[in-house]
């Protein structure tokens, strides 16, 4: 009978896991609107067209993609399609994926250990605030960090016994996860490659083939699409967004590549928040996100090492707790250090190494009797918790307290009372109750825009004044943009004829860099007019202007400039032959200012042609948005 119980659990257990993931991710998404407006509108054009689908374009009619590759839209668009627009069709299928990392890390685990060690590592996971934002938004990172937990798993099965299989479908799962966000997809590629040619069970020529084969698994799963975008003619396919050149090799190794490293892309906006440096990871912008284990996961990897020096070259192990400790170091390493745009919400993608090696490291220790250690880890992590905690005093202060006596008292314990299933408990508990609470609060409040946070407000990253000029206004995970200063109107003062030049929230302003707005609901009803006579509607500098327009009327919106107003597209002479093709009815006053211009040393087409339509066309205002009519001069 005892048997029968424990085989109850174990198979019970992962599912309340996995249906708690499921509840945490899914409840109240609806709040959230359109979340980043930005990809939705991206979405919904997918949804229309078979080819905006295909390429990613920002509207239906096609005339530029976002600056990412289209991998992450797909689910989302699918699920449009069969449900209908609206916010629940286009994050649910995010907050699956977080169930499916929730799963992926929990089965890597639990194949070398016990299933509690399996069901901690799967919660941890579960809890990191930063997944419990990035599986309930709309970003690329769901569908990135799903694939590379799946790659995990494959190395992991692959080294087990030398499976030619599972290691071609790891590397396939990279490939994949590069059409979801590019280069960052190949962080994990050097420590996932490297710990299988040490450790694999197999001879090492026949090691080396392998890895061959999965590379060229990776290969074709990255570059079917790549192919297909070189072999279609420039003329009959959207502009690639994010690029000079209209070039996705561009787009990977200069905007979403090098640039991101160096802080020295065309058309992006440079190192916005100069917070590089080792310890960036545990600041006050990236901090709560991620870190409230992550010191723990160093040690535990460190510890593990250790206790293993003396096992054979194949010990899966040691192996296992390599392959996430390779993906932790290696991509916290470049996050830390990284001179272009950063967000804290990148780091999301160091949560199921974290969960990994938090679940391992403390079965290791555990069976290994390592009980001073693990006494350490609790009362390290409580003490960090409680510093992370005491950076919101308006919010619940006393948590951080109650973490700090909880997770000490356990420490103590572990060393002198042999009541160990309570101990543990408390243990547990004050190690995830800052995180939890962090979960919770994420889960319950709505959150839109481009740099959405987790958790209660720190002061941190963009809500700093110095931090590149941005303010975050709500203290809850909304950023929105300083204006900046650069030319947009005609008079250089980016207020002429009503086309603002302050992130599109002066006169005239709808929406803005970081989030679109809503329009009036006349401006609206405007738009509406004869609209099947236009490829485009309107058009408007700025992705996420274009957005909120196409999002309240569902039909294509001309973003000129892609997402912040710097790409070549189109060209003033092009956006003149539209004009005069009658392809698009309005212009509408909305713009970005000096992120529109040549100052961040992307293109200044768009700022061109704001200046060429407030020259030859004339304004009206509706809903207090500056329309020019271009089909009248």
């Amino acid at each position: 009978m005892p048997d029968v119980v424990t085989e109850a659990k174990s198979r019970w257990a992962p599912a309340a896991l996995l249906v708690g993931t499921g509840v945490l991710y899914i409840w109240g998404l609806g709040a959230s609107g359109w979340a980043n407006s930005y990809y939705s509108a991206a979405v919904q054009a997918g949804s229309q067209s078979w080819t905006a689908f295909f390429f990613g374009a920002s509207d239906a009619a096609n005339a530029i993609t976002v600056d990412k590759t289209p991998a992450s839209l797909w689910p989302m668009a699918l699920s449009v399609r069969l449900f209908g627009l609206n916010s629940w069709a286009i994050l649910v299928p995010q907050a699956l994926m977080g169930v499916g990392a929730v799963a992926m890390v929990y089965a890597s685990v639990r194949r070398l250990f016990t299933p509690w060690a399996g069901l901690l590592a799967g919660a941890v996971m579960a809890l990191t605030p930063v997944a419990v934002l990035m599986f309930r938004f709309n970003n690329p990172d769901a569908l990135l960090v799903l694939l590379l937990s799946v790659a995990a798993y494959g190395v992991i099965r692959a080294q087990e016994r030398g499976a030619t299989r599972w290691l071609v479908l790891a590397g396939a799962a990279i490939g994949f996860a590069f059409l979801a966000k590019m280069l960052q997809a190949f962080l994990v590629l050097p420590g996932f490659a490297l710990v299988y040619l040490v450790t694999a069970p197999v001879v090492f020529w026949r090691r080396v083939r392998q890895l061959l084969l999965a590379g060229a698994a990776m290969v074709v799963a990255a570059g079917w699409w790549l192919v297909a975008v070189a072999m279609v003619p420039t003329s009959e396919r959207p502009y690639i967004g994010g690029s000079q050149t209209n070039s996705v090799l561009e787009l990977a190794l200069g905007y979403n590549g090098i640039g991101r490293l160096n802080g020295e892309d065309y058309g992006g906006l440079g190192n916005l928040n100069q917070q590089a440096g080792w310890l960036r990871m545990f600041d006050t912008e990236a901090g709560g996100q991620i870190s409230w284990l992550l010191p723990a996961a160093l040690v535990l990897l460190v510890a593990v090492t250790w206790l293993t020096r003396r096992a054979p070259r194949v010990d899966p192990v040691r192996a296992a707790v390599w392959v996430w400790g390779s993906w932790l170091i290696v991509t916290g390493l470049i996050f830390s250090l990284m001179q272009g745009i950063f967000h804290a919400y990148y780091t999301v993608a160091l949560a199921p190494a974290i969960a990994a090696l938090v679940g391992m490291g403390v079965a290791v220790l555990w069976e290994r009797g390592a009980r001073r250690l693990l006494a350490v880890l609790t009362a390290g992590t409580a003490v960090w918790s409680y510093v992370l905690l005491s950076r919101s005093d308006d919010w619940n202060s006393w948590l951080g307290i109650a973490v700090l006596v909880a997770g000490l008292g356990a420490a103590l314990a572990l060393l002198l009372t042999r009541r160990v299933l309570a101990v543990v408990a408390l243990a547990l508990a004050a190690c995830l109750a800052g995180p939890a609470a962090y979960a919770v609060d994420t889960a319950t409040s709505a959150h839109t825009g481009a740099i959405p946070t987790a958790g209660p407000s720190t002061g941190g990253g963009f809500g700093r004044p110095s931090a590149g000029g941005f303010q975050r206004p709500d203290g809850g995970g909304q950023a929105v943009p300083r204006p900046p200063t650069g030319r947009l109107g005609g008079d250089g003062t980016g207020q002429g004829g009503g086309v603002t030049g302050r992130g599109g929230m002066g006169r005239g302003g709808m929406g803005g860099l970081l989030n679109a707005g809503t329009p009036a609901a006349e401006l609206t009803a405007l738009l509406k007019d004869d609209t099947s006579t236009y490829t485009w509607v309107a058009a408007t500098v700025g992705s996420n202007n274009a957005a909120g327009y196409q999002l309240a009327g569902g039909w294509p919106v001309m973003a000129v400039g892609g997402f912040n107003g710097t790409d070549p597209a189109p060209t003033l002479e092009q956006f003149k032959q539209y004009v005069a093709e009658k392809k698009i009815h309005y212009f509408l006053g909305t713009g970005m200012g000096g992120f529109g211009g040549r100052s961040t040393g992307g293109s200044g087409e768009a700022a061109d042609i704001a200046t060429w339509v407030q020259e030859t066309f004339p304004s009206t205002t509706v809903g207090g948005t500056a329309v020019f009519d271009l089909t009248q001069s």
